[in-house]
């Protein structure tokens, strides 16, 4: 990796565990989440550690860009991204102690996706290069509000978030590191990211000792969000829908369900495909471990597609990637006996 990548890692990794440690005594004391519809925990568990990952990140992402000797271009970029985090941690911790309404989560939540993508995009760069600037722009910050809150709603087992988010990161920073086609600042941020998810990672271990929290998991969706945006403005849109694709398709397909059964989708629930998984009978670390190899086998492919830089390998790859999460899906969601007995 470029910028000395596994050092930036690394003192994420550290910032993040130190804060978490230094900061449990008060998540215990003033941030329990209690047990809800979506939960599946059964006692009050601290939450809020998305504080710390997110702090480590900022700090991490500034010796980076130390480290690289970065433009002024590129710390601008940085500091616009970050700040847009930080709007959402705010968010998310105000929400995580008192529940805000649906348009007080809301408004913050487009306020940092539009800063991302007017003030952090590379000039008249565009996913769709047919459109007016302007339409790409708003299509751009609906999906990636949309990927926020994604991001948010599938943060409901241990250990999800650092594999579903951590993988795709770590992709993101090895890829940027190889090509820079998407800039330096999106693979900084999420090897800064990634480090801290897996300085997280030992608390939340079945069964966590702390939660991330809306504070960690709106900013993480925005971050990892940014920097599949930038991936796909480099021309790389398969490999951009590859890294996150089972996220994609267990929420998509879930709010789909639940909409054409004229639930109020919007509300707490436990209908997810993971969460419908634990409920067939898959442990938590077992539903985690399927995700995490799935997200590497999801990673792989993404390379090939970026390696290749072809439309025809591409689209190959992305079918590919299609099956894999189908095949994966079907396997949570039979359930262990039927899985055993399928491979028997």
């Amino acid at each position: 990796m470029g910028w000395r990548g596994f050092e930036l890692i690394a003192a994420a990794w550290v910032c993040s565990a130190a804060l978490i440690m230094l900061m449990l005594p008060m998540f215990r004391r003033y941030a329990l989440a209690r047990p809800n519809a979506r939960s599946s925990h059964a006692q009050p568990t601290p939450q809020g550690a998305g504080l710390a990952v997110v702090l480590a990140t900022v700090l991490a992402t500034g010796i980076g860009l130390l480290i690289a000797s970065a433009g002024e271009d590129v710390a601008r970029e940085a500091a616009m991204v970050l700040a847009a985090a930080v709007i959402l941690a705010a968010t998310g911790a105000i929400d995580d102690l008192r529940p805000l309404g649906p348009l007080a989560k809301l408004v913050p939540q487009v306020v940092a996706v539009a800063l991302v993508v007017v003030f952090a995009s590379p000039g008249e760069a565009r996913l769709f290069p047919t459109l007016p600037l302007a339409l790409d722009r708003a299509l751009a910050i609906l999906a990636g509000v949309w990927f926020v809150n994604l991001v948010n709603f599938m943060d409901g087992i241990d250990w999800i978030t650092v594999a579903g988010c951590g993988v795709p990161l770590a992709a993101l920073a090895i890829l940027g590191a190889v090509t820079f086609q998407q800039g330096v600042t999106a693979p900084l941020l999420a090897a800064a990211l990634c480090g801290a998810l897996i300085g997280f990672s030992p608390f939340n271990k079945p069964v966590a000792r702390v939660f991330l929290g809306d504070v960690g998991s709106l900013p993480i969706g925005l971050i990892l969000g940014y920097g599949l945006y930038r991936l796909a403005l480099a021309g790389h849109l398969a490999a951009a829908l590859i890294l996150p694709l089972y996220y994609l398709w267990d929420s998509g397909s879930t709010l789909l369900r639940r909409m054409s059964r004229g639930e109020t989708f919007w509300e707490a629930h436990r209908s997810h495909i993971y969460q419908r998984a634990t409920n067939a009978g898959w442990s938590v670390a077992a539903v985690v471990r399927q995700i995490f190899v799935l997200d590497l086998m999801l990673g792989a492919l993404a390379f090939v597609s970026v390696w290749q830089d072809s439309l025809a390998v591409s689209a190959v790859m992305l079918v590919m990637a299609m099956v894999l999460v189908a095949v994966s899906v079907a396997r949570l969601t039979a359930g262990p006996s039927a899985a055993s007995e399928t491979s028997g």
